[in-house]
Formats: structure tokens, C-alpha cells, sequence
């Protein structure tokens, strides 16, 4: 099932996406909150009404860094020997269709593919035979970087976690099982130019072990967001151009690039 966050009418829900066709989804109103018990109330709604949000509002998203050995060989970093997390704050998500600002102190923003994992239930210290569990289901991420700013400072607070950073979505999809997600294309286009294609299958470090090691230091709650790491390919980006994550089985997340006002 693909789960959506819209607005409509100055109402926000959530819907289950129905239909094959772009041109012909339509959402069916959730009873509820796709994180407990819910039931579609059979209202539906044209995507093409409504305004897609941010598919979850985060607690924290917790980012993994170096996870693709091409991608670290690519910016001169050694391969990490443990899962190597870092932190975006709720205030940098952003969805479909949003503008991604660029910084003003940052004269070099990369765009960084990602699959982002949805966790489904408060979970401490999980179990790897567990981590299938504890996952909703999974969405596309940009893990937009400030790379000048990131060498300069070494630590990645401002650069990785500045508002409209992390753009997510469209939708999360809960249909996929722990062993699909981590064999899925990756890929990211430029004003329609593939600058990123990658497997999930290339992550150094997987979707298990990511869980285990951040669930190890911390409580992760409902609606927290993993991203897995970026494969090879990240570049820059500039005021105007178009971006968009499409991940196998999930779909895909479209910004533009815009001059931070």
C-alpha cells in the first residue's frame, strides 16, 4: 500500500494512492493514522486536487553517511568500518513538489539519493531477526549537502541539516519486505539528466544493521526516518534546476531549486 500526507481544503490526512496511471490516482481517505489500527473510509480524492505533503513528520531523522563504497571513493574518504550516522533535523523535511532553498552561506549544494526507511513502532535496542518489524515502509530522500561548508567545518550539522534539506516522498510504501527494499535501483536526474544510479544491494552496511546500531543508542518512534546512504554520482546543484529521486517499487520525488528568499 502507498501511503500519502495531503492537504486539501485547509485539511490535512492521510490516503491510501490507488490506480497504476499518474494521470488517474486517486486517494482514499484514511480513518485514523497509518500507524495504529486505521480503515479506509472510502472517500476518494484526484491526486491531482490535492497538495502532497511530506509523507511523515519525523522526530529525527538519523542519516547514514559513506554507505556506498563508489560514493566514498568519489569525494577521497575511506570506506567506515562501522555505520557512520549524523542527524537532520524535522525542520529540514520537506515533500513532492517543494522547494529545495538554496543556503546562502554555501556556494556548492549537492544532490545525495537516498532510500529512507519509515519506522512503524516505538522500538529500543532491536533485535536484527526483529528490524523487519519495526518498519512501516519506506519512501525516496534527497539528502541535500552543503559540500563546501561540510569540508570546511568537518562536522556536518549546517551543512546536512539546513531548512529544505531533506526533501521526502512521494508517498511511503508499505508493500515492500525487508529482502526487496534492499535490492532495489536507485537513481536521480538533473533537469532530466541521470547524474546517479545505483542498488540498494551496494549499501557496505544494510538496512539491519543500520537499525541495530542507531536502535542500540536511542529510542526510535513512529514516523522516524532512516536514510541508508547515497550511492556514487552526487554533484551540484544550481538556483533553477529540477531534481528527482525515483527508487524501483517506491516512485518518484521531484524539487526545484530556488534561490533562498
Amino acid at each position: 500500500m502507498r501511503i500519502a500526507r495531503f492537504s486539501i481544503d485547509g485539511n490535512v490526512a492521510f490516503g491510501a494512492v490507488e490506480g497504476d496511471k499518474p494521470d488517474e490516482l486517486v486517494l482514499d481517505i484514511i480513518k485514523g493514522i497509518p500507524f495504529a489500527d486505521f480503515q479506509l473510509s472510502g472517500t476518494k480524492v484526484p491526486l491531482s486536487k490535492v497538495r502532497l505533503l511530506p509523507p511523515v513528520l519525523p522526530n529525527k531523522v538519523v542519516a547514514y553517511g559513506r554507505n556506498y563504497a563508489d560514493h566514498a571513493k568519489e569525494l577521497g574518504n575511506e570506506v567506515p568500518d562501522v555505520p557512520f550516522a549524523f542527524f537532520k533535523p524535522s525542520t529540514s523535511v520537506i515533500g513532492p513538489g517543494d522547494d529545495i532553498q538554496y543556503p546562502s552561506f554555501s556556494a556548492d549544494v549537492h544532490h545525495e539519493a537516498e532510500l529512507a526507511v519509515v519506522i512503524g513502532r516505538m522500538c529500543r535496542e532491536v533485535p536484527r531477526e526483529r528490524v523487519k518489524d519495526v518498519i512501516f515502509g519506506y519512501t525516496c530522500a534527497n539528502d541535500i549537502t552543503a559540500r563546501d561548508v561540510q569540508k570546511r567545518e568537518k562536522q556536518w550539522a549546517r551543512a546536512k541539516g539546513f531548512d529544505t534539506s531533506c526533501p521526502l516522498g512521494p508517498w511511503v510504501e508499505t508493500g515492500l519486505d525487508l529482502e526487496t527494499a534492499s535490492d532495489l535501483t536507485i537513481q536521480l536526474t538533473v533537469n532530466g539528466e541521470q547524474r546517479q544510479l545505483g542498488r540498494t544491494s551496494e549499501m557496505i552496511h544494510p538496512i539491519e544493521d543500520l537499525i541495530v546500531n542507531i536502535s542500540e543508542a536511542m529510542t526510535l518512534l513512529p514516523g522516524d526516518v532512516i536514510l541508508t546512504g547515497t550511492p556514487a554520482g552526487v554533484g551540484p546543484l544550481t538556483v533553477g534546476d529540477e531534481v528527482a529521486v525515483t527508487i524501483e517499487g517506491i516512485g518518484t520525488l521531484t524539487n526545484k531549486v530556488v534561490k533562498r528568499g
